[in-house]
């Protein structure tokens, strides 16, 4: 049976590692060879990008929920190169010192990967700075991509220009997020309406009363109820796309 994020067995987990293999390929980012998590399912992969903590076990218990949910396999590409933050101070730290064209550089590297594993197609998903990328990625690695779901993170202009994106988006926001010009509901309103501008195909949720980062299981934010409803939304978008197979 596929356990919720939310399920006590869960709760448990900390004390065994995610149910992944590591592995390592090439990236054109400077810093050489990227590392990630990976979790084997079907012919089709989705990529999982993390919030600002970087590739932690809660991502990469994420992950393995999402391909157990979907059949799909998944890959958490470690943007951070090893480094995991445990404070907010730390997280800033890594999330200001991030290259992103580097980091759209090794999203290009882990959709080669996946495809060169025999992986079909290769979608991407993306939470907080995850989801930031995963935007950028639909703009920059293009139709290497099927389809791209950020959840709650929208790149700069500098980074990348959404109204070019040729590839089906999902976006999940809250319309609590209190994170002024990154995530906010004026923020949101202003991606919508570029995705809307470009012609772009996408689909935009909004959870009422949901904050900041409200799929992330550990955290205080976290809503059960509308992160669920997201997954659903979500894994039946990439199938849609995708297939099942």
């Amino acid at each position: 049976s596929i356990r919720s994020p939310s399920d006590s067995s869960q709760q448990n987990s900390r004390i065994m590692a995610p149910n992944d293999t590591k592995v390592e390929y090439s990236s054109e980012n400077k810093l050489g060879k990227l590392p990630g998590y990976l979790v084997k399912g079907n012919g089709n992969a989705l990529i999982v990008l993390s919030e600002w903590w970087g590739a932690n076990e809660q991502i990469r218990e994420q992950a393995e929920y999402l391909s157990k949910l979907s059949g799909f396999t998944t890959l958490v590409p470690d943007l951070y190169r090893g480094k995991v933050a445990v404070n907010h101070e730390e997280a800033g730290h890594l999330f200001t010192g991030l290259d992103w064209q580097g980091a759209v550089q090794d999203i290009a590297g882990s959709v080669k990967y996946l495809k060169e594993q025999g992986c079909k197609k290769v979608s991407i998903t993306g939470y907080c700075m995850g989801g930031a990328i995963a935007l950028a990625a639909a703009v920059h690695v293009g139709k290497e991509l099927t389809a791209t779901v950020p959840f709650y993170g929208i790149p700069k202009d500098q980074l990348a220009d959404v109204t070019q994106i040729k590839i089906p988006v999902q976006c999940h926001f809250g319309t609590a997020d209190a994170s002024k010009g990154f995530s906010a509901p004026e923020d949101q309103d202003v991606l919508e309406a570029k995705l809307k501008k470009g012609g772009v195909e996408y689909e935009f949720y909004r959870y009422e009363g949901a904050q900041h980062a409200f799929c992330h299981k550990d955290g205080p934010k976290y809503d059960e109820k509308a992160c669920n409803l997201a997954f659903e939304r979500m894994i039946a978008f990439l199938k849609k796309h995708m297939g099942s197979e």
